[in-house]
């Protein structure tokens, strides 16, 4: 069982307005459940706050930013350095312009969708399809059910690390299939979408549909991540000889995949492409799961495949 304690900052680190927190518990708040710790959490009161603290932290010195990890593994050994997550002061979503939200970082995906729905604003219903963040959205153009970030984006902003703040349109973030390029180092803070009018009715048509399809085809209530790989590029799967609309999970259960176990981590029978915790798993038995499909794949197909699920920190061996 890990012991939090918030603290004073110690001498090398600035002095915030918000909270510092030793050892902080990583794993168990992912939605895998499961890995270690953060040497030092910091949580930031408000954008001034994090401005501030980046401003005066060395930039020699470890930091990483965690959104609310539902696409990510937290390895066994923790993070090292100074973890930044922004919490409910980064999650406010209003209208800004006509038709136009701007929706805080740390806000769920499915908030947004439902904030939209609120003020009649029809075009972000997939939202309530993807689990996490939009900050975790804009770092990975996430995208489902016909929609996806980059087409509704009017901009995004972030914080560098000495502490300014910038905005960039999806143009600029090179925004393509699971992929946006944010300069190394800079924390998304949050976006601008692009919605349109619609009929509340149908907006919560849209997204009971949605939902409906999510739960008959995804493992929704087990400890899971989401996708674990990326779809597979049409052009590489053509130059290995396979068919260009080829899914991750044709791939994974051409394998033998669906269903294999190792420790207590399981390739879902529900969906081959979702990786699930039985109860049991180590972050290592995650990953070296998702190791062995990839091994299976390239030695079956002369294909890799890409992870979409982050794997952040240290194994517990290092």
């Amino acid at each position: 069982m890990f012991m939090t304690h918030t603290i004073a900052p110690p001498d090398d680190l600035p002095v915030v307005e918000g909270r510092y927190t030793v050892h902080a518990p990583l794993g168990q708040v992912g939605w895998f459940r499961t890995g270690g710790h953060a040497e030092i959490l910091f949580k930031p009161l408000h954008l001034k706050d994090l401005q501030s603290f980046l401003a005066q932290y060395s930039a020699h010195k470890p930091l990483s930013i965690l959104g609310v990890l539902s696409n990510s593994i937290i390895r066994d050994g923790g993070v090292d350095g100074v973890v930044i997550r922004l919490g409910r002061e980064f999650a406010g979503i209003a209208p800004i312009d006509d038709h136009v939200l701007y929706v805080g970082a740390a806000a769920l995906d499915v908030n947004v969708a439902e904030a939209a729905a609120a003020y009649n604003l029809a075009g972000l219903e997939f939202l309530c399809g993807i689990p996490g963040s939009i900050g975790g959205a804009l770092a990975l153009n996430a995208g489902a059910y016909g929609g996806e970030l980059k087409d509704c984006l009017v901009r995004a902003d972030f914080v560098d690390r000495a502490g300014n703040l910038h905005s960039l349109t999806a143009d600029g973030l090179k925004m393509a299939y699971r992929h946006s390029e944010i300069p190394s180092g800079w924390i998304a803070v949050g976006a601008a979408l692009q919605a349109r009018p619609g009929k509340r009715e149908d907006i919560i048509a849209r997204m009971n549909e949605i939902r409906t399809k999510r739960s008959a085809s995804q493992p929704i209530r087990a400890q899971t991540g989401g996708s674990t790989f990326k779809n597979p590029d049409a052009q590489a799967l053509e130059e290995v000889g396979l068919d260009p609309a080829t899914k991750a999970w044709q791939l994974i259960d051409a394998v033998g995949g669906r269903g294999l176990t190792m420790g207590g981590a399981q390739m879902s029978e529900q969906h081959a492409n979702f990786m699930i915790n039985t109860g049991t798993a180590t972050a290592a038995d995650l990953e070296a799961l998702g190791e062995e499909i990839r091994r299976r794949v390239r030695d079956r197909f002369s294909y890799d495949l890409h992870w979409e699920i982050a794997r952040i920190g240290k194994s517990a061996a290092a």
